[in-house]
C-alpha cells in the first residue's frame, strides 16, 4: 500500500501544480483583460482548490505510512539532526499544508468575491502565493532542501 500510495501522490503533484499553473494564467488574463468571471473559469476555481485538498488528504495518508516519517517519531533527537528527516518529517508537511489552506482561501474567498476582477484577482494571487510554497516544499531531484524523482515509479 506503501509503494501506491507514494507513486499516487507523486503522480497527483503533476495535477496539482499545472492545475494551478493554468487556473493562473487564466485568473491573469481575466484580470488583465477585464473579462466575466465565467462558469469555466469558476470551475478551473473550484477543480483546482479540489486536487490540492486530494493531493493533501493523499499526503497525511502517506506521511502516517511512512517508514521514514515513523523513524522521525520515534527517533526525533537524532532525526532532528539529519536534514532529509527534517524535511519530511516537519518542514515538507508544514509547508504543504499551509499552501493548501492558502489556495482554500483564495478559492473561497474568489467565489465569494463580487466583482470579477475581485474574483480573478484573488484567485491569481493566492493561487500563486500557494503554488510558490508548493515549488519551494516540492523535493525536486535539483532541491537543496531534499532530492527525490519528477515521478516515483519503482
Amino acid at each position: 500500500m506503501y509503494f501506491s500510495l507514494l507513486l499516487l501522490h507523486s503522480f497527483f503533484r503533476w495535477m496539482v501544480v499545472l492545475s494551478l499553473l493554468y487556473a493562473i494564467y487564466r485568473g491573469i488574463r481575466g484580470w488583465r483583460s477585464k473579462r466575466s468571471f465565467t462558469l469555466a473559469d469558476n470551475t478551473v476555481r473550484h477543480v483546482t482548490a479540489t486536487i490540492a485538498h486530494i493531493q493533501l488528504a493523499l499526503g497525511y495518508v502517506l506521511y502516517f505510512n511512512s517508514p521514514l516519517i515513523a523513524y522521525f517519531r520515534g527517533n526525533y533527537q537524532e532525526a532532528i539532526k539529519q536534514f532529509d528527516y527534517l524535511f519530511f518529517g516537519l518542514l515538507h508537511v508544514i509547508l504543504m499544508s499551509i499552501a493548501v489552506i492558502v489556495i482554500t482561501i483564495g478559492s473561497s474567498s474568489a467565489k465569494r468575491s463580487v466583482t470579477n476582477q475581485g474574483k480573478f484577482r484573488i484567485m491569481t494571487l493566492l493561487f500563486a502565493l500557494g503554488l510558490l510554497i508548493i515549488l519551494i516544499a516540492i523535493p525536486w531531484p535539483f532541491s537543496p532542501l531534499a532530492h527525490r524523482p519528477y515521478l516515483r515509479t519503482f
